[in-house]
């Protein structure tokens, strides 16, 4: 269960086999958490570090009329609150999306892989900058593009998010995410949001059926919304390395 936490922090940094041994004695027990289940809320004291090992987990704030906006989407191998826990209290809450395998990590347990293993420290000093590179990025969509732009570039993120941790499968993965999140999300209504999709269907660029995604031009799908994955900084994804991404296949699939 911890290879996408392996995968995920090898895509910033190589590590050894103690580096990877140290990791796996963090996840010693795994904890299934169902949908729509807050892990931490706003105002509560953080302790333990949360890593979702498998499942999607969200961000939020709510605002006092009611309306949530989600900041932040987690997927297999991201940690829920990698520095919070030197916080008093949380200033947002984490709730799952989906069915989760989440682990609560002691921040003792933390601080000792961190002073004791030095490529696994930089490789989470990634993470927490790849974090806020998202998050800019996240900024950008809702500032910056039109409506179905901004749902592009979402799907081609979690394509690549979830491909550096061995999810995808013929460019398609799980997409449990309801027009409502969505909407939360883009700062959309959820019939523009089905609008949205109904287009990107109509292009011939996704389908999404049963809770699964599956992008039917990777190519076509990045120029449409100007995708640029720069952002994502994963050093050692083979999509990194050249403009293009033709592994991922830019014909029909899936």
């Amino acid at each position: 269960m911890q290879d996408a936490l392996i995968r995920k922090l090898e895509s910033f940094e190589t590590l050894s086999d103690h580096d990877r041994a140290a990791l796996a004695a963090l996840v010693p027990r795994v904890r299934k958490v169902g949908a729509r289940v807050d892990l931490i809320q706003e105002g509560d004291a953080p302790d333990n570090v949360h890593l979702v090992l498998d499942g999607y987990a969200c961000r939020y704030k709510v605002l006092p009329d009611g309306q949530r906006q989600i900041m932040a989407y987690l997927v297999p191998g991201d940690f829920c609150d990698l520095n919070v826990f030197i916080l008093d209290q949380m200033d947002h809450s984490i709730a799952t999306i989906s069915a989760c395998q989440i682990v609560d990590i002691p921040r003792d347990a933390i601080e000792a892989i961190t002073a004791e293993h030095p490529r696994v420290t930089r490789a989470l000093w990634w993470c927490a900058l790849v974090d806020e590179a998202v998050l800019r990025e996240w900024l950008v969509n809702l500032g910056g593009r039109p409506a179905n732009h901004r749902i592009a570039h979402l799907i081609c993120e979690l394509l690549l998010r979830l491909e550096a941790v061995g999810r995808i499968t013929a460019n398609s993965y799980d997409f449990p995410f309801t027009q409502s999140d969505i909407a939360d999300t883009m700062g959309l209504s959820a019939v523009h949001v089905n609008r949205t999709l109904r287009e990107l269907r109509t292009l011939g660029l996704i389908t999404l059926k049963q809770r699964v995604m599956t992008i039917l031009d990777v190519e076509r799908l990045k120029a449409y919304c100007g995708y640029n994955p720069n952002y994502l900084h994963i050093k050692n994804a083979r999509w990194s390395e050249r403009r293009s991404v033709p592994w991922l296949g830019s014909g029909h699939g899936g």
